[in-house]
């Protein structure tokens, strides 16, 4: 597979311009009842330094965050973790980074935390020539699946997909390319013809429907994975972090600083303070 560059701290190749957070567009997926909870952790950590170019996608109103000047995008997606919901949050995502106009669409879910500075680096390193989709498989090979033919036949289709839970990008470039398939209404509809859900359908149209193949970058994270394993040290490098509970237990980032387990069972509170140990409520 295509690997991601070790980012290097020259940054980007003199000959284009140099990429800038707001040229990001970050979209968080969340849900009403995680409002207070997990999307309030990002509130205080990452995004209080990414926030105007931060759109958080929900499916309830919330005045308190609206007036906070949050991007918040309330969709009509059903508020259930089904194939249809999330790919309707999806396509929603698509269609805000399509209008925006940015270099950059990077989606993450409400238990990643996001380093604006690692991700910067890591975007730095591609050409505005190439067409980049790039994040982390969570399976150890191609998924299966079968996609739906006219007059009800099926035939099997394999490709990488870079799952939602650790974050993964696209530039511009590449979601021009995949307007057929992901603009408006038609993003559902492709899920429907391989019924699976929102992150195998945008590999499903990047790698089967544009033959372009996904950059894999060990540098996202999940919490299907073992966080433990990430060394404090290495904690600046990664561009998403992420917890969970993975078989019956907490699984977080193993880091030693300002804030208890029971304070902070994200860790990402510690990590923020590790990051920026200035912000005003680090010890």
């Amino acid at each position: 597979p295509r690997l991601c560059q070790r980012p290097v701290s020259e940054g980007a190749p003199a000959t284009q311009p140099r990429l800038k957070l707001e040229d990001i567009y970050i979209a968080v997926k969340t849900t009403g009842r995680f409002h207070r909870t997990r999307l309030a952790t990002l509130l205080e950590t990452w995004i209080s330094r990414t926030k105007t170019h931060t759109f958080i996608f929900t499916d309830a109103e919330d005045e308190d965050l609206s007036s906070e000047g949050y991007n918040l995008v309330v969709t009509s997606c059903r508020s259930d973790h089904s194939q249809q919901a999330l790919s309707c949050k999806m396509s929603a995502e698509y269609d805000g980074f399509m209008a925006s106009n940015k270099r950059w669409f990077c989606h993450v879910d409400d238990d990643n935390y996001v380093n604006p500075e690692a991700l910067l680096a890591l975007l730095s390193t591609f050409s505005l020539e190439g067409d980049v989709y790039v994040g982390k498989p969570s399976l150890d090979k191609p998924i299966s699946a079968h996609e739906l033919l006219e007059g009800n036949a099926t035939r099997k289709v394999q490709f990488w997909f870079a799952t939602g839970g650790a974050g993964f990008c696209l530039n511009q470039r590449l979601a021009e390319k995949m307007s057929p398939w992901a603009s408006g209404s038609h993003f559902e509809r492709t899920s429907e013809k391989i019924r699976l859900p929102d992150d195998c359908t945008v590999g499903f149209i990047v790698e089967k429907r544009l033959g372009i193949s996904m950059v894999h970058c060990p540098l996202f994270h999940s919490h299907l994975e073992n966080l433990q394993l990430i060394s404090q040290r290495s904690i600046p490098h990664q561009v998403t972090l992420s917890y969970g509970m993975l078989d019956d237990k907490m699984n977080s980032i193993k880091v030693k600083g300002s804030f208890s387990e029971e304070e902070d069972p994200s860790r990402f509170r510690t990590v923020h303070c590790l990051l920026y140990p200035l912000t005003s409520w680090c010890p």
